[in-house]
């Protein structure tokens, strides 16, 4: 009974090292009597037992990695306190078991040799603003690096970059500084451009004016026109009348009467307006004018045709 308890647990032990199930996303390397032989994939696989054994478990999901915090001097020798994460992924599960002691380690020391090299190459103002140029440098040196690891780094990103406080005041009184500066140049801006808009308001309106004026002068000048045209025409044809009615029967004399009539009256004027008598040198024109205008007077007027 005992004989068959024994045997029992050895079929039992001799199964479990007999057969293996690997979880996805892992890989088992199986070394044979020492020396590397295979890599098991996902699954069940045969092992043998006291031969061969599962030497190293790897998993082959991203990994991330937290980067110790490490103190690193810029080009302008100034001390900034740096820390960051690296993701990186097993791609060769035999080489990450036998390229390195320890390629966690590995990776992580590298990470912050290369970190320190690439930041004491620039200045403080731009490792602030080449975050990105950064990352993209230690991550090419790493990958480069730990391909004999089995390894492929994916990211690497800078988590903090901490200056000293001193640098703290000095950096924020900068911006203070420069915040205030475009405040005053937006201002003479603001005032510039508000003399530009008088200044060219005031002068569209005086060009308004000056048109206004000009379209106006022009319109007077052209209703001055229109009258003067108008009184001439006016004119004209009077004129044009009288010339016709002096050429009817009779016209001769009515004008002959219409001038005496006149300098009658002309005469009559000037005797009640002046104190001084004024008397023509030859009496005999006027008495002469005066008895056309009797006679005149006395003729039938011609009846209209």
């Amino acid at each position: 009974m005992e004989i068959a308890l024994v045997i029992a647990v050895i079929a039992v032990i001799f199964v479990f090292q007999t057969f293996k199930i690997v979880p996805q996303q892992h890989a088992w390397v199986i070394e044979r009597l020492g020396k590397y032989d295979r890599t098991l994939t996902p699954g069940l696989s045969f092992v043998m037992p006291f031969i061969e054994r599962v030497a190293y478990k790897h998993s082959l999901k991203e990994v991330p990695l937290d980067v110790p915090s490490q103190v690193c001097i810029t080009r302008d020798n100034t001390q900034l306190q740096v820390d960051g994460i690296i993701y990186f992924q097993i791609t060769d599960p035999m080489r990450a078991s036998y390229g390195s002691s320890n390629y966690v380690f590995a990776i992580t020391q590298l990470a912050q040799t290369l970190l320190r090299s690439v930041i004491g190459k620039m200045e403080l103002d731009r490792t602030f603003e080449e975050r990105d140029s950064i990352n993209a440098h230690v991550v090419t040196a790493l990958d480069e690096a730990a391909t004999n690891w089995g390894v492929k780094v994916l990211r690497y990103e800078i988590k903090d970059l901490t200056p000293p406080a001193e640098i703290l005041r000095a950096m924020q009184a900068q911006i203070t500084a420069e915040r205030e500066k475009r405040a005053l140049i937006a201002a003479s801006e603001g005032r510039k451009q508000e003399q530009i808009n008088i200044a060219t308001g005031e002068r569209e309106a005086f060009i308004a004016r000056s048109e206004g004026q000009r379209q106006a002068e022009i319109n007077k000048a052209q209703g001055e026109a229109a009258a003067i045209v108008a009184v001439a025409d006016a004119t004209a044809d009077a004129i044009r009348k009288v010339a016709e009615a002096i050429r009817q029967p009779g016209g001769e004399q009515a004008v002959q009467l219409k001038v005496a009539q006149q300098a009658v009256e002309a005469f009559a004027q000037l005797a009640q307006k002046n104190n001084t008598m004024i008397v023509p040198s030859n009496l005999a024109e006027v008495s002469g004018l005066i008895g056309t205008a009797m006679a005149l007077m006395k003729l039938p007027m011609p009846r209209p045709a």
